[in-house]
């Protein structure tokens, strides 16, 4: 692979960030099992691990607002469904 030519670990932040969560893991571990195949020259190991650390943080930032959306999801309709058993409509009251 000569340094010209573009490759998917040469995608630049702007693109990187246009990636799905799935296509951002897939192309993670992709890069992870090209330098754990080694064989590479060190610029292109040091090429392709500062493009992991790119993608392991991608996919964390990720991942973190997810987990805030369905937190505030909960939230909300946590809120609705305590209000619904406050009227006394809580089929497992037996009294």
């Amino acid at each position: 692979m000569s340094a010209s030519k573009p490759d998917d670990t040469s995608l630049s932040d702007a693109k990187l960030e246009d990636l799905s969560f799935e296509d951002s893991m897939k192309l993670l571990e992709e890069t992870v099992a090209s330098l754990e195949a080694g064989g590479l020259n060190l610029a292109e190991a040091t090429q392709r691990y500062k493009q992991g650390v790119k993608l392991a943080r991608l996919c964390s930032e990720m991942l973190a607002s997810t987990e805030l959306t369905i937190t505030r999801i909960q939230t909300a309709y946590g809120e609705q469904m305590r209000f619904l058993s406050d009227s006394g409509d809580d089929p497992d009251d037996d009294e």
